[in-house]
């Protein structure tokens, strides 16, 4: 039977060298075969998760004309609120059954990247939301860069490679709700259609409930079961462009829910490179020729934002 890889972070960051380099072995393959892996022993608190996912279920709770008074501004969805219906997978006519919130990177007011990064909006009704998404953020950032790091050594690229092209990433935390389904609910219609990640990797703190699916390679569809203190880990399209799909992205979905007709939350933090970075291919993985030619993070960013219907 297949299943998606259990790997140990620790190995990787406490590990011996022969330790070290399984993990790398491992992720590599993980992400070549099924595109996704699960992580355990990483140091994201187990605690400050269940802090996040009582607030993110009183978020949601808020009557609906106070959440749209927290749409952003700038539009593309990048901060805030984003309603009920309103995303929806690439190359798909209905919408998606969820509504969420992003929370991103802060950047001061001079910082010469700022244009790209919209203010934060925090909800003034949940107290420690802040204080409490900006801990997650950063403990998700940080373990997402570690797991970079370990693609260089077989991506053979120096250390620093991916720290550069992220240090500064568009990077967001979305909080998501997919609410009971309704009566009427248009047929074919799920929580989120067969879509791939627009970004370099997923960190996906497992879920309330299950229902996430991926596409194997050879077609079948294959329950991601994980258990509440590991976080889920997918490769995505930015990542598989400058691998040549050495990596490729996986298509990947949340189906609706065929047991209690119940909300289901989950937390992804989309692993975005700097906005200026430039999206080419790496040397080692050119083979017969580059499938892709090299674009800004930003523009491919906007471009993938316009095909779900986030921005125009």
């Amino acid at each position: 039977m297949q299943k998606v890889p259990e790997l140990s972070l620790k190995s990787y960051t406490h590990g011996s060298g022969e330790a070290r380099m399984a993990f790398v072995h491992q992720l590599f393959a993980g992400l070549k075969e099924y595109g996704f892996v699960i992580l355990k022993d990483h140091p994201v608190q187990v605690d400050l998760l269940r802090k996040a996912y009582l607030l993110s279920e009183q978020l949601f709770s808020l009557p609906r004309d106070v959440k749209e008074g927290y749409v952003s501004q700038a539009g593309g969805g990048q901060r805030g609120y984003t309603a009920f219906g309103k995303e929806h997978a690439k190359n798909s006519s209905l919408p998606d059954l969820k509504e969420f919130w992003h929370v991103g990177r802060d950047l001061p007011k001079d910082h010469a990247l700022k244009k790209f990064f919209p203010d934060n909006i925090w909800p003034a009704e949940l107290e420690s939301f802040e204080p409490v998404f900006k801990q997650i953020f950063q403990a998700l950032d940080d373990t997402g860069r570690i797991m970079l790091e370990a693609l260089t050594i077989p991506l053979e690229v120096d250390r620093e490679y991916f720290k550069r092209m992220t240090d500064t990433g568009s990077s967001v935390l979305r909080m998501l709700h997919y609410p009971p389904i309704a009566e009427g609910t248009t047929p074919g219609a799920l929580r989120a259609a067969a879509h791939e990640d627009i970004n370099l990797i997923t960190l996906l703190v497992s879920a309330s409930s299950s229902g996430l699916e991926l596409l194997t390679r050879d077609g079948k569809w294959l329950p991601i079961d994980a258990s509440p203190d590991t976080i889920i880990v997918d490769s995505g399209d930015m990542l598989a462009r400058i691998t040549n799909e050495v990596l490729p992205a996986t298509t990947h979905r949340v189906v609706n829910p065929n047991g209690p007709n119940v909300s289901r939350y989950s937390m992804p933090y989309f692993l975005h490179p700097n906005p200026d970075a430039v999206l080419s291919c790496i040397p080692s993985c050119r083979g017969a020729g580059e499938k892709y030619p090299p674009i800004l993070a930003n523009e491919f960013l906007m471009q993938r934002l316009r095909e779900i219907g986030l921005t125009k």
